[in-house]
């Protein structure tokens, strides 16, 4: 075999691991209304979603650096094999507690694919052909965000859903099978101290916090032992993890580079973003399920228009960094959101689908047009030995954006159905405000066994509690349009190079 056919062998095994973390969150988004149909536990549906990208998080900062340290190769296998192994255990899950933490599973492999395959592609390719490659690539995510929302309404609907985790085994032995067996690469790596105890406080920081926001008022009061304990334990491991971060000399968020006021106001806007942005993936799939019959198809239709204009809106971002300001594309990004956002919070339960699909495909332009202004904007002025920190901190912060945002208003969406279900629901069918009852409404077989009047409250409280999370999720577009006007008139230099930022906002929005 000739070096350009191992060569190829390599990338094929890396676009079959992109393609299959990329889509994971697309399949599991359009299905996981008939998870909820089948296990139950709506109010836990959050976690789903929070544990993969909670584990994702301390994963990707720490994996990268061990494979400069061991190996590449090392790595991208191990985490392979994490995210395989949580996508079995996925696919035997029998409520939403274990699945939560089999998704946690899947994130400590899923953190570390991406990262590691593009240091790769950065490692065996020269870089005048490193934009062929992320073109290549690009193509990879746009097929994903077809294929995510079909494959998950095909499986859901016709098979079953746990074959939406099956469908990564053959594609991550696939991977691992042509990295193990044609990625060479030399054992010259570069000794680097790893900032353990930094990330074992961000961790626990960050879910303190969740928990609190998660069992405060509903499962626990707000001045209860439990939840003050949870409080003051997230505050001083915050605290711990910013001195440790200010000592060490390889910290896991390097806190020097935030005296730059771009970059500051870029990470800021990059969190409350990611507050937003999650909720349509995750909640619009459970609206639908519930307001046109139950199907996972109706789901998947209403997904793909939203990924695909987010494609779109990065390529129209990342074209327009050659003319426009950093601040005047973000204004744009804002505007165009907070529009899809709010036609979202008008949704009826008799809203025609094409219209939801619709305001998808609005917020998800707004969401694409951001992604490559702010990974250029990031790294705009810094040291080229700071740029892989900065890019991989506007991940950082818009995963931790989106995991603060889906549980905060996630649990305001459970404490709304959970009252209004017990106030109108005739005293009859009490057992049915339950949310571990709530599925009755999702499975098709079900719901027609309800009395009319019964089966029409029960819609219209899921369809307000969720419409509901978007009129509050303005809230946060209009912060990160306060953080936006904060990032002056600078543009994009000739030195940064827009094909990268454009692979980057690729990756993020997956």
């Amino acid at each position: 075999m000739t070096h350009d056919d191992t060569r190829k062998s390599v990338i094929g095994g890396l676009l079959l691991g992109i393609l299959m973390t990329s889509m994971d969150n697309t399949i599991v988004a359009t299905a996981i209304g008939k998870v909820v149909a089948d296990l139950g536990g709506l109010d836990q549906i959050i976690w789903v979603t929070s544990a993969y990208l909670i584990a994702s998080v301390p994963s990707m900062l720490i994996f990268g650096r061990l494979s400069d340290m061991y190996g590449r190769k090392l790595f991208y296998i191990t985490g392979l094999s994490l995210f395989i192994i949580g996508s079995l255990l996925c696919g035997t899950a029998q409520n939403m507690l274990q699945l939560s933490i089999y998704r946690a599973i899947q994130g400590l492999g899923g953190g570390s694919i991406m990262p590691i395959a593009f240091t790769i592609i950065f490692d065996i390719f020269p870089s005048e052909q490193r934009g062929k490659m992320s073109a290549l690539f690009g193509a990879v995510f746009g097929l994903s965000s077809i294929l995510g929302p079909f494959i998950g309404a095909l499986f859901a609907d016709y098979i079953n859903w746990r074959w939406i985790f099956y469908i990564n085994l053959p594609l991550g032995i696939g991977s691992m099978i042509l990295i193990y067996k044609f990625y060479f690469e030399s054992f010259e790596h570069r000794k680097q101290k790893v900032d353990w105890w930094g990330a074992l406080c961000m961790v626990i920081s960050l879910v303190g916090l969740l928990f609190v926001l998660e069992l405060g008022g509903k499962k626990f009061p707000w001045d209860s032992a439990l939840i003050l304990g949870l409080l003051v334990l997230s505050t001083v491991s915050c605290i711990v993890f910013i001195a440790i971060e200010r000592k060490v000399s390889s910290p896991i968020i390097p806190l020097d580079m935030f005296k730059n006021k771009l970059f500051l106001a870029t990470q800021a806007a990059g969190f409350f973003y990611g507050c937003v942005f999650i909720l349509p993936i995750v909640y619009i799939p459970i609206y639908a399920l519930g307001t046109f019959g139950g199907s996972a198809t109706n789901a998947g239709m209403i997904l793909m228009p939203m990924m695909l204009s987010s494609v779109i809106g990065s390529q129209v971002g990342g074209f327009s960094l050659r003319t426009q300001s950093y601040r005047n594309l973000m204004l744009l990004s804002a505007s165009v959101l907070f529009s899809g956002i709010y036609l979202l919070s008008t949704l009826k339960a008799t809203t025609p689908i094409f219209i939801v699909a619709a305001y998808m495909s609005i917020a998800g332009l707004g969401i694409g047009i951001s992604f490559p202004v702010l990974t250029t904007a990031a790294i705009h002025g810094l040291d080229i030995r700071q740029r892989g920190s900065a890019n991989l901190l506007v991940v950082f912060f818009r995963i931790i954006g989106m995991t603060i945002g889906l549980t905060l208003l996630g649990s305001a969406q459970n404490m709304e159905m959970q009252e209004k279900l017990a106030n109108l629901v005739p005293p009859g069918f009490s057992h049915l405000s339950r949310f571990n009852e709530i599925r009755t409404i999702l499975q098709p077989e079900t719901r027609l066994n309800l009395p009319p009047e019964i089966l029409s409250i029960m819609l219209t409280v899921l369809t307000e509690s969720v419409v509901h999370i978007f009129f509050w999720a303005l809230i946060f577009i209009l912060l990160a349009a306060a953080c936006i006007m904060l990032m002056g008139n600078s543009k994009m230099t000739v030195a940064q190079v827009p094909i990268e930022a454009r692979k980057e906002a690729n990756e993020a929005c997956q």
